[in-house]
């Protein structure tokens, strides 16, 4: 008989424990009278060689934005510790400073860092200097927000990060447009032309993942990705799957049916962390991935890139091809 899994619990993995916060005082010290960007401080827009003042809340976005916007850009990332849950994120006065300062902020939306969208009303940013990704690309909260996971998600967020920046900054839209063509063209190559490889190598291949970070990757690389979608969507949650997606997991894990099986190594519940031994002992290649830029000083493309070479890797040792 196989035994229920419980897979969030009080005794919950250090991943899922909220990110620990310096206090106020402190943090108003370290910001200091130079402010929040260091010697430069952020100007009014459509000014010549003035740089853009941008914040964005996770570094994927962040990433994106500093090379699309080169040298005329300052970009300060929020949320960029490979090693903690971005879910249990809690800011701090500095980063609402820095919102306040601003003059774009980019926000994953969907749901996924509501926390941003308090900073935004609380500091009383005008519309047309924030970034709403989840918006640009037709996500709305309570559907799957790990669009950055999505291809085609991240060409249509980069294009309006560069339309942006060309609103709020005129005088450089030749700059601007020649970093989009590049970024799209240059810069992205081998992370478009890796997920066309295993498309056309691994295409219908069954694989497993712990949570729905992994599901618009899949569907792009034609995988089929069989676990419960209601599994993946609660572990995402950190609340319960119901037992019955539990043991429909569990039994594809133990009968083998899936070929590699994908978790997130930012949240590793204890009940994850007894399945992904589970998917080893049965000798089914095992493949990390992050919701944030791994290590925190990598290019988006560079860190998409390389979990691909570990996808690719684990599904040629699953099925020899």
């Amino acid at each position: 008989m196989t035994k229920r899994i419980l897979l969030h619990s009080r005794f919950r993995s250090p991943a899922r424990r909220r990110i620990s916060r310096l206090p106020a005082p402190l943090l108003l010290l370290l910001v200091g009278p130079l402010g929040i960007w260091g010697c430069g401080t952020p100007a009014g827009a459509n000014s010549p060689g003035v740089r853009l003042a941008v914040v964005a809340a996770e570094n994927i976005w962040g990433s994106i934005a500093r090379q699309e916007g080169g040298n005329r850009v300052m970009v300060r990332s929020i949320i960029v510790n490979p090693a903690a849950d971005p879910h249990a994120y809690e800011p701090t006065v500095g980063d609402a400073k820095a919102v306040a300062a601003a003059n774009l902020v980019i926000f994953n939306g969907a749901g996924y860092d509501a926390w941003m969208q308090k900073l935004l009303a609380a500091n009383a940013v005008p519309t047309g200097q924030e970034l709403d990704a989840g918006s640009v690309v037709g996500v709305s909260p309570g559907r799957n927000p790990h669009i950055w996971y999505n291809p085609s998600d991240v060409r249509r967020v980069a294009a309006r990060i560069s339309a942006d920046f060309i609103r709020l900054q005129p005088v450089d839209k030749a700059l601007f447009t020649r970093l989009h063509r590049r970024f799209i063209t240059r810069d992205l190559a081998a992370y478009f032309h890796d997920i066309a490889g295993i498309r056309d190598r691994y295409a219908s291949v069954r694989v497993g993942a712990t949570e729905s970070i992994f599901v618009y990757l899949a569907r792009r690389l034609h995988l089929r990705l069989t676990t419960p979608p209601g599994f993946m969507k609660a572990v995402a949650e950190g609340i319960e799957p119901t037992a019955q997606e539990l043991l429909t997991f569990n039994h594809q894990i133990e009968s083998r049916s899936i070929k590699v099986l994908v978790f997130n190594r930012q949240n590793v519940t204890p009940g994850v962390r007894v399945l992904v031994n589970l998917a080893r002992s049965r000798r089914i290649p095992v493949v990390p991935i992050t919701e944030t830029l791994d290590p925190a000083s990598a290019s988006f493309q560079g860190w998409q890139t390389r979990q691909l070479a570990l996808l690719a890797a684990a599904l040629h040792r699953a099925t020899g091809r």
